[in-house]
């Protein structure tokens, strides 16, 4: 069980507890609902602009979003910003596998447990 790291000169791996979050949130996307309408627990639903343009960066990449595999935890990093983590999930694409593109997402401790707030989808 991976634990979030407080570390601000370092990425690490994703911590184990927010994967489902960030698996759910990408399913999401998968569906085309960048709204989050379905809602995720702990992840504030994007503004209409933002989930705009959540789905024309995807748009403009010109593949398809897949669900995340176990393999995307190899790869995905979070880093500590004093008040936060920003983490980067990496993507893939049906027509692909792995693509360029990456979520980037910032979380929050929280009474309980972390806030997610979505950012945006870009190639790094």
């Amino acid at each position: 069980m991976l634990e979030p790291v407080k570390d601000l000169d370092a990425a690490h791996p994703v911590a184990s507890a927010w994967r489902p979050v960030l698996a759910d949130v990408v399913r999401a996307f998968v569906r085309d609902d960048f709204e989050l309408a379905a809602g995720v627990p702990t992840v504030a639903a994007p503004t209409r602009a933002l989930a705009a343009r959540l789905r024309a960066g995807v748009a403009a990449y010109g593949e398809t979003l897949t669900e995340l595999t176990e393999e995307t935890w190899e790869t995905s990093v979070a880093q500590w910003a004093g008040r936060r983590w920003e983490v980067l999930v990496d993507l893939r694409t049906v027509e692909a596998g792995w693509s360029d593109l990456v979520l980037h997402v910032d979380v929050e401790e929280a009474a309980g447990g972390h806030r997610f707030k979505i950012h945006l989808i870009y190639v790094p």
